[in-house]
């Protein structure tokens, strides 16, 4: 909670800009991040008919929801000033050298991958591979990253990445518990795994009626019957155990085993899949991402086959295309939130992709000889610092350990507590774990170095003699019962890319395949596909953002606590709430966070019966998983004709519920793409009945500096960083999914038990880390610096101008099928297509494909109503961008127009085989009924660039009959 740490932190509004050019006035950075001009502007509203932009919004927004004055947020900065006045904040961080651990391990970014993926617009501003034919190179990676997560764990399956190592640990225990059949309502934790990993479980648990049981798994009587278990793979003191026999015991009562194993160990170490385990979680963070003070970093989640349906989150699988070729998609898609909503067995809608490639191309860079040489060289230095330690005269507490070890302090050892111990240790500049007060841990990482031991032997000797290890003293751990005999990482492609040249080319080859806002508009309706400006990336990767564990004490993070501040207060300002937790790492987790403090602000006033959850048919499929995960009942409820909320129907279940109801959950404005005149009403009909409004943050884009979620009605709400405050989406992830609530709801906010946050009321920790993904977040400090309060509500102004723009000019083409009280719509619109079936046998899936022959993403298909496409343009395309969007559309409504008439084959046309690649183009014998130039050249703008969609039409069907995830032989593409 902001209180538990705002104390000597000066306030945003007091800080002074630094390094100011004086008398010249820089380029307002809002006319670089908003793509029209203003004699633009003035054209696209003469199209409307409307005579200026604060007509169209009086025209939009209903007056009565309307911010009647300006946000009150600092002056707007230029991109150099607001780097330099970021700069001077973040140097208030200390990157001490950490040897904490607990899951977090400094690393090595190699510079081939930091360049040309990390910092790389081809790969970073790309959006989640549902177009298939245009993601090619990323779901290759991804690919990549789930045979790496299969071999070292020794299991069948793995998905493309979870949020963290404790929410994959949580989603682990949904899934075993959806799956036992025994009726047991026990997990079983033990006492050794990290603490976090322990708490966000509990955090899940909870509100499903779950009872945590944590012990040590070597006296667990199974007194009570339990569905499954989760251990940690060394332990969170580095100890390694033997847990064959435990893991028997659990698969007799009828339970699951779920591992979370430190990944870079499993190269020296017995993989979970060979002694049992049914699940295996963990980090990828140390292969090549920084600490980043918790994030963000692709956890990863395997399992065995048997369980591919239950398994959370996305799954990239092998199939074919059109014309036989191997291909890659999203598997198992039946699984999305959107189309099981309650039944859902897990909200995760989204990956941590961007890291999970960088986490596989580590692997690929490396090889399997390279991975086990950095765990070797860790181990070794790990077992040289304990040995001297021990001639030192303190006591190791395992004799089998990785990197990790624990450090017995006592009346025979030199230094007699931890404290001295630990304030030693930053005296020298480095942090160091504390177990209790005689007990100091220390974990090694691959930037470790035999300077670092000679440290840390000083930090222990306390004036003693330093250590004589001998260079044949060696670690036993190769020859000992749980060293790995079994091979990995075999495939070609973890053997082929050893040199920076061939894995530079590699990078590039991949990036080529994929279409990313670098190609084209990727106009996706909910999805917000923003500019993500060059200057808001900048400081992402700066050391002091970047070095820092997450586990730090506070006293060394007073940068990162003054942005943590700054943002708090500018989103607060932006939505009208009185708090902000910045915690939730996705906008699903947003969702979860948002509701679970609902749920405890009602158990607190003694209505803990309050499960009744309110949701419009028309809501995000991660509304009704979120409210199931929350422990809630959900009740839907109808929209009208014009898509809005059915308020007859709301009141008849609101009053049907009212000694029930905890919440309904809406989007504003509506998923319809409108804002809906009555939502005072809808908000006032809930709290009159004892309920709260939840609002999903998606649609914020169409809301800032115009209205105010707070001052609407809603209780709290998620806002998606990631969308409306210009976080990439990174190919599918990373987000970010903060919250936002009344000062009735702030005491139960997240709070977190390894660094203090929280009151004694929170509502458990949700992530892993504290501020969940805490360096992406000086993007949107960056954006909200330089952009204003006049630039946040111009840019407001000119999305819902945009969308307009495309509704209209596409107007008399396809119908527009939702609209407000004037005849206009919010920042999106929806176009129905669902006539053309009918007209000529086109489904909306030809269209998208369609789409790509022209160099642009689909928008979002047949979401919110099936058979549709929803655009949403944004503020950051130009008008010349949407016209050649609107060119296509209307193109495309021309070729099938020639298959209505008959001029084009119903079967054989343009759409039905889009999209056309090159290879489909060059055949000695051009078999169908239009040109070759019409295929791949239908507009002119693919004259002067043409991007070329690496596969023909994706056969999903195909690959979920034959399911593969992991890496085809290369047999296979040639």
């Amino acid at each position: 909670m902001v209180a538990t740490y705002k104390s000597n932190i000066q306030s945003s509004y007091q800080i002074q800009l630094a390094n100011q050019n004086q008398g010249q006035r820089p380029i307002d950075f809002s006319q670089r991040h908003i793509g029209l001009t203003s004699s633009e502007i003035q054209q696209m509203l003469e199209v409307l008919g409307i005579s200026s932009l604060e007509d169209l919004i009086d025209k939009t927004v209903p007056e009565k929801i309307r911010f009647q004055k300006p946000l009150n947020l600092p002056k707007s900065l230029s991109e150099n000033a607001a780097l330099a006045q970021i700069k001077e904040i973040i140097s208030k961080n200390q990157i001490f050298r950490s040897f904490i651990g607990m899951g977090y391990y400094d690393c090595i970014t190699p510079p081939v991958i930091l360049r040309n993926i990390l910092e790389n617009p081809g790969w970073y501003t790309a959006y989640t591979p549902y177009q298939a034919e245009i993601a090619q190179g990323r779901m290759e990676a991804l690919l990549n990253f789930q045979t790496m997560i299969t071999d070292l764990t020794g299991l069948e399956i793995a998905n493309a990445s979870l949020l963290d190592e404790a929410t994959a640990a949580a989603e682990a225990m949904s899934m075993t518990y959806g799956l036992c059949k025994t009726k047991a309502e026990v997990f079983f934790v033990d006492s050794a795994c990290h603490p976090q990993n322990i708490e966000v479980v509990k955090t899940r648990a909870q509100p499903l009626g779950i009872e945590v049981i944590v012990g040590d798994f070597r006296t667990f009587t199974f007194d009570k019957p339990i569905f499954g278990a989760l251990l940690q793979y060394p332990a969170t003191n580095g100890a390694i155990y033997d847990y064959r026999e435990f893991v028997e015991k659990v698969h007799k009562v009828g339970g699951l085993v779920t591992v979370a194993a430190e990944l870079l160990s499993l190269t020296l170490l017995t993989p979970p899949g060979e002694f049992g385990a049914d699940i295996a979680v963990g980090n990828t963070q140390r292969f090549g991402v920084s600490l980043g003070y918790g994030g963000p970093h692709a956890a990863y989640f395997a399992t065995k086959e048997a369980y591919k349906r239950q398994t959370p989150g996305r799954i990239v699988g092998v199939s074919q295309d059109a014309n036989g070729n191997p291909a890659l998609r999203l598997a198992l898609q039946t699984r999305e939130q959107h189309i099981r909503r309650e039944k859902a067995t897990s909200n995760i809608c989204t990956a941590q992709v961007l890291l999970a490639v960088i986490a596989g191309m580590y692997a690929v860079y490396h090889g399997p000889g390279g991975l086990k040489q950095i765990a070797e060289n860790i181990h070794n230095l790990t077992f040289k610092l304990a040995t001297g330690l021990k001639q030192l005269g303190y006591q190791i507490g395992a004799e089998l350990f990785f990197d990790t070890i624990e450090i017995k302090l006592g009346a025979d050892s030199p230094v007699k507590s931890a404290k001295e111990i630990i304030d030693a240790a930053e005296n020298l500049g480095i942090n160091l774990r504390t177990f209790d007060e005689q007990t100091v841990g220390i974990s090694l990482d691959e930037t470790t170095t035999e300077v670092d031991v000679q440290n840390l032997w000083q930090i222990f000797a306390s004036g003693e003699k330093f250590p004589n290890i001998e260079n044949e003293n060696i670690s036993t751990l190769s020859q000992s019962y749980y060293a790995r005999t079994s091979n990995y990482l075999t495939h070609p492609v973890f053997k082929s890319y050893h040199s920076e040249t061939n894995l530079l080319r590699y990078i590039h080859r991949l990036q080529s395949k994929d279409l990313s806002l670098t190609t084209s508009m990727i106009p996706l309706g909910s999805c917000t596909m923003k500019l993500n400006a060059t200057a808001e990336m900048i400081p992402v990767t700066w050391p002091e953002f970047a070095n820092i564990h997450p586990f730090s004490p506070i006293s060394q993070t007073q940068g990162y606590q003054i942005i943590f501040q700054q943002l708090e207060e500018w989103l607060a300002e932006i939505t009208g709430f009185a708090e902000i937790s910045l915690q939730p790492n996705a906008g699903s987790q947003g969702e979860y966070t948002g509701l679970l403090v609902i749920r405890e602000y009602h158990a607190h006033r003694g209505e803990a019966h309050r499960d009744i959850c309110l949701i419009p048919e028309s809501a995000h499929g991660t509304n009704p998983a979120s409210a199931v995960m929350s422990g809630l009942k959900v009740v839907v409820v109808k929209c009208d004709a014009q898509g809005n909320i059915d308020i007859a129907d709301l009141q008849t279940k609101a009053e049907k519920h009212k000694d029930n109801l905890a919440a309904i959950m809406i989007t504003y404005p509506s998923t319809h793409g409108v804002f809906e005149e009555e939502i005072l009403d809808i908000c006032e009909i809930i709290h009159a009945h004892g309920g709260q409004v939840y609002m999903d943050g998606a649609n914020m884009n169409a809301q800032v500096g115009l209205c105010r979620p707070a001052e609407i009605g809603a209780d709290v709400c998620h806002l998606n960083l990631h969308k409306t405050f210009c976080i990439p989406h990174g190919g599918g992830g990373p987000g970010m999914g903060p919250i936002g609530v009344k000062s009735h709801l702030a005491p139960f906010l997240p709070g977190h038990s390894v660094i203090n946050l929280g009151g004694e009321n929170s509502s458990g920790a949700v992530s892993a880390a504290p501020w969940g993904s805490a360096s992406i977040l000086p993007i949107s400090w960056m954006y909200i610096a330089m952009m204003g309060t006049d630039g946040l509500t111009e840019a407001t102004k000119i999305a819902i101008l945009n969308a307009n723009y495309i509704a209209q000019r596409l107007g008399s083409y396809y119908s527009v099928l939702y609209k407000g009280k004037y005849g206009f719509i919010a920042h999106e619109c929806i176009l129905d297509l669902r006539p053309l079936k009918k007209l000529a046998g086109i489904e909306v899936e030809d269209i998208a494909k369609r789409l790509m022959d022209y160099g642009f993403h689909a928008p979002t298909v047949s979401w919110p109503v099936a058979g549709t496409i929803m655009v949403e343009p944004t503020e950051s395309e130009s008008k010349d961008e949407l016209d050649r969007f609107c060119d296509a559309m209307i193109s495309i409504r021309q070729e099938i127009e020639e298959i209505e008439t008959g001029k084009a084959d119903k079967n054989d046309n343009l759409l039905k085989n889009a999209p056309h690649t090159a290879e489909s183009l060059m055949v000695d014998e051009w078999k169908h009924g239009y040109s070759r130039q019409r295929a791949a050249y239908p507009a002119p703008w693919t004259r002067e660039h043409k991007f070329w969609p690496a596969v023909g039409r994706v056969d999903n069907a195909f690959g979920d009959r034959n399911f593969v995830c992991s890496c085809l032989p290369i047999e296979a593409y040639s």
